[in-house]
C-alpha cells in the first residue's frame, strides 16, 4: 500500500494527480493541515524539511515531487505516464518534469507574500512583483513550446500526454492565483486539456483550501 502525505493545493497535488492516472495502484492520502505540524517530530521523519508530499512505500520513505513522479513512473508506469530511457522523448520529459519546480519556487513566494503573512507590514511589493515577471517568463518559455507547431504538440511532449503535463500542470495551477494567461494563449488551451481530466479533478481538494481566492491581485492595489 503507498501513502501519500498531502497538503492541498500544494505540490503534493500533483503526486496525487499522478497516483490517480496510474493503472491498477492502491494508495491511501494522509490529509495535513498546511501548519507548523509540519514541522513535528513524527513527520519530519518522513520529509526532513518538514514539507510535502512525503511518499511511504514497500516501507521506505520518499520526498521531492520531481524524485516521487520519476519513481512511480518508472515502476508502474514507463512508457504511458514516463517515457523509458529508450525514448525518444525521454530527454524532454525529465526537463519538464523538472522545470515544475522552477515554477512553483515563484508560485510558493508569491504564496508565502499574500496568503501566509498576515500583516500588511510583512509584505514587500517588490518581492511581489520580482516573482509574478518570473512566473510569466516561465509562461513565455511553455508558449514557446506548445506553440511550435509540430504533430501531436497538444502536451509538453510530442508522444502525447504524460506526468510532464501532470507536474507542469500542477504548478500552473498554483501559479496562475498570482498570474492569469491571458497572454499565452497556446499555455491557455493546453491548461484546458489536461485539466479536463478525471484525475485532475479527483486531486482537487473538496476541503481544507489553502487558496480562498480564484486570483490574488498585485499588491498593493493599483
Amino acid at each position: 500500500m503507498i501513502t501519500l502525505h498531502h497538503c492541498p493545493q500544494t505540490r503534493s497535488m500533483r503526486t496525487l494527480w499522478l497516483l490517480h492516472e496510474l493503472d491498477d495502484i492502491e494508495f491511501q492520502v494522509k490529509i495535513h493541515a498546511f501548519d507548523r505540524s509540519l514541522r513535528d517530530p513524527e513527520y519530519l521523519i518522513l520529509s526532513p524539511a518538514g514539507r510535502v508530499p512525503a511518499l511511504e512505500i514497500d516501507g521506505e520513505r520518499m520526498f521531492e515531487t520531481g524524485a516521487i513522479t520519476q519513481y512511480l513512473c518508472e515502476r508502474y508506469s514507463p512508457d504511458r505516464m514516463g517515457r523509458s530511457v529508450g525514448s525518444p522523448d525521454r530527454m524532454a520529459w525529465l526537463v519538464w518534469v523538472n522545470f515544475a519546480e522552477t515554477i512553483s519556487q515563484h508560485a510558493a513566494a508569491l504564496t508565502q507574500q499574500h496568503i501566509a503573512l498576515r500583516e500588511d507590514a510583512m509584505r514587500s511589493p517588490i518581492i511581489m512583483k520580482l516573482e509574478a515577471a518570473r512566473i510569466a517568463k516561465c509562461y513565455d518559455a511553455l508558449e514557446a513550446r506548445l506553440s511550435t507547431p509540430l504533430e501531436n504538440r497538444d502536451y509538453l511532449l510530442t508522444s502525447g500526454f504524460s506526468a510532464a503535463d501532470i507536474s507542469v500542470g500542477q504548478a500552473v495551477y498554483m501559479a496562475r492565483h498570482f498570474v492569469k494567461l491571458d497572454d499565452h494563449p497556446s499555455v491557455a488551451a493546453w491548461y484546458e486539456r489536461i485539466t479536463e481530466r478525471d484525475s485532475f479533478e479527483q486531486a482537487l481538494p473538496e476541503e481544507g483550501r489553502l487558496y480562498a481566492q480564484d486570483f490574488y491581485a498585485p499588491w498593493p492595489v493599483e
